[in-house]
C-alpha cells in the first residue's frame, strides 16, 4: 500500500511556510519573435531593439499564465502550479499536488500570502481570467476557453456544455457535439493510460482523440501513430475511415495475376479485425478481403 502523510505542522511564526525565494514572482516564458515569417529564438544576446527582452513577461510557469503561485496541501511547500510541484525535485516525501485540497495562494503582485480565490484581499488585483473555486485552477489566458464540468469533476478546455462539448456518462469525458453522437461507448474509457505514451488520459492538459473502436489517445500520440499505421494500438481495428484506401487495394487484387491453381487454395476462413466476421474469402497475395464490409485489416 502506498504510504500516507499527514499535512505537516504549521509554524505559528511562519503561519503560510514561507521558504526564501518563495516571495519572488516566477514568469511565462515569451514567445519567439517573428520576423517575415521566420521564428527567431531570444539567447539574451540580441542587441536589436526588437527582441523578446522588450515585451512585458506574464507572471506564471512554462503550464499556466497565472498571478499567484499555489500552496500543496500535504508539503505545505509553494509552487506555482500543480504540474511544476509534481516536476520538482524538492520534495519531502514522494506525492502529487491534490489540487482540490488546496487552501492557500501567494499573489505575485503584492507577495501576499493568502486563502485560494479569485481576487487578492491585499491589492484587489484579480488572480486570473479564469478561476475555479473547485479545482483550484487559476488561468490567465484569455485567449483560452475554459469550463467546469460537474459529471468529470474537473476543468474542460471548450465553450462549455451545451455549447461545443457533452458530457457521455458512461465513457465518463466530455466529447465535442459533432463527434458525441457517432462515438461508440466503452464505459470509463478515458480513466485509463494513452496506450501510446502511457500518460493518463483523464485529466490530459492535451486534446484527446476518440477512435472509431471507442479507445481514446492524446491527439499528438494519434498523429504519430497515423504515420506507421491505421490500426488501433489497443485493439486493431482501424482507427480512420479506411474505405477510400480499401478501393484501390479492390482494384490491385482484381487486376493483378494470382499466383497459379496449384499454389494456392482457391478459398481461405479469415477474421475480420474491424467487423469481427468469420468468412470464407477468395485468397489472394496481396490481402485478403472481408465479405462483410470488405475491409483488408
Amino acid at each position: 500500500m502506498p504510504h500516507l502523510h499527514a499535512p505537516l505542522a504549521i509554524d505559528p511564526d511562519n503561519p503560510y511556510n514561507l521558504r526564501p525565494g518563495d516571495l519572488e514572482p516566477v514568469y511565462s516564458p515569451l514567445p519567439p519573435i517573428r520576423h517575415d515569417d521566420v521564428v527567431i529564438e531570444d539567447d539574451g544576446n540580441d542587441s536589436s531593439s526588437e527582441t523578446s527582452s522588450d515585451l512585458l513577461p506574464d507572471l506564471g510557469c512554462m503550464h499556466y499564465k497565472r498571478n499567484v503561485k499555489v500552496q500543496c496541501f500535504d508539503c505545505q511547500q509553494w509552487y506555482p502550479c500543480r504540474h511544476c510541484h509534481d516536476q520538482a525535485h524538492d520534495l519531502p516525501f514522494p506525492h502529487a499536488l491534490n489540487r482540490k485540497k488546496t487552501k492557500n495562494m501567494l499573489c505575485m503582485i503584492c507577495q501576499t500570502p493568502q486563502p485560494a480565490a479569485e481576487i487578492c484581499i491585499n491589492c484587489n488585483e484579480y488572480a486570473a481570467w479564469y478561476f475555479c473555486s473547485i479545482c483550484k485552477l487559476w488561468d490567465n489566458d484569455p485567449t483560452h476557453r475554459i469550463y467546469h464540468c460537474p459529471s468529470c469533476g474537473i476543468c474542460r478546455v471548450g465553450e462549455g456544455l451545451g455549447k461545443d462539448y457533452i458530457h457521455c456518462p458512461r465513457c465518463n469525458v466530455c466529447l465535442t457535439i459533432n463527434t458525441f453522437e457517432g462515438h461508440k461507448c466503452i464505459e470509463r474509457a478515458t480513466e485509463g493510460d494513452c496506450p501510446l505514451c502511457l500518460v493518463v488520459l483523464f485529466d490530459s492538459r492535451t486534446p484527446v482523440v476518440a477512435m472509431p473502436c471507442g479507445h481514446y489517445m492524446h491527439g499528438d500520440c494519434f498523429r504519430d501513430l497515423m504515420s506507421v499505421t491505421y490500426k488501433c494500438p489497443v485493439c486493431g481495428k482501424s482507427a480512420v475511415n479506411m474505405e477510400i484506401e480499401w478501393r484501390p487495394t479492390s482494384q490491385t487484387t482484381n487486376s493483378v495475376q494470382p499466383p497459379p491453381a496449384a499454389r494456392r487454395p482457391r478459398e481461405v476462413y479469415i477474421n475480420c479485425n474491424d467487423c469481427h466476421s468469420r468468412t470464407w474469402t477468395p485468397f489472394h497475395w496481396l490481402g485478403l478481403k472481408c465479405q462483410r464490409c470488405d475491409s483488408y485489416n
